[in-house]
């Protein structure tokens, strides 16, 4: 794949962004809806952004993998290095552009919706102990199923299979499962109910990494050649750049 390739680009920065503008407009809604019953609101919070989830991961998987993810990118980055599978360093630096922009403007989008300021700072704090443990086994647990879905050749199971990780985690968790650094900085720009403030995004983004390592580490253990697969991450997708390369040597 090209690293300026703007299909895949604009797969990550579109699927992205929809997929925060589920996550805070699902939010959003729920807190009008049931006011004052937060599982309830948490319920339909996550609901949302299941189903959300899976049909992004359809949708835009045959495109660019549908990582979403900046960590997600990261990993399939490091796995591929040696065996020249998954993102080169070029496209690792554009996913994340493209999926950190693209979380941004989906936060923005739900605001404007939902007829709230466009232009938004949540002052909803998240920072303790516990959050950050929850995000470190969000993030790991979530590394580990897509790339052991990747290993095993059920990357078709992928949209399902994550929806459903993600829906599960946002009960067993503290932190209601990000997991995500790009989501996590794009909910910074909405100060409702799935927003998380300034001040607790880096915590949450530095034990997101830590969770990405411990995931990856333990997949790698139990599935020693997974670097094979890199470009199966999360789903099968467009192999244009393998082809060109080959045409070119």
């Amino acid at each position: 794949m090209n690293a300026t390739n703007p299909r895949r680009l604009a797969a990550e920065f579109l699927g992205t962004m929809l997929l925060v503008c589920v996550v805070v407009g699902s939010g959003i809604a729920a807190a009008q809806l049931s006011p004052g019953d937060i599982g309830l609101q948490l319920l339909e919070n996550s609901t949302a952004t299941v189903f959300g989830l899976a049909v992004l991961i359809l949708v835009f998987g045959p495109i660019s993998g549908a990582h979403f993810n900046p960590v997600v990118s990261a990993a399939d980055w490091l796995l591929g290095r040696r065996r020249s599978t998954g993102l080169s360093g070029g496209e690792l630096a554009g996913y994340v552009l493209a999926q950190i922009s693209g979380a941004a403007v989906g936060a923005v989008l739900a605001n404007v919706m939902f007829d709230l300021a466009a232009f938004q700072v949540s002052g909803h704090n998240r920072i303790t102990t516990g959050h950050l443990v929850g995000e470190t086994v969000a993030t790991g647990g979530l590394i580990a199923v897509v790339f052991a879905l990747a290993r095993t050749r059920r990357a078709a199971l992928s949209a399902a299979t994550i929806g459903a990780y993600i829906g599960a985690a946002y009960w067993f968790t503290s932190s209601t499962s990000f997991a995500n650094p790009a989501v996590t900085i794009g909910r910074i720009f909405s100060d409702t109910f799935a927003g998380i403030a300034p001040a607790s995004a880096p915590g949450y983004i530095a034990a997101q990494i830590i969770g990405a390592a411990i995931g990856l580490a333990l997949v790698t253990w139990l599935y020693p050649s997974l670097a094979a697969t890199a470009d199966n991450v999360t789903v099968p997708h467009d192999t244009t750049r393998l082809a060109d390369h080959r045409s070119s040597s």
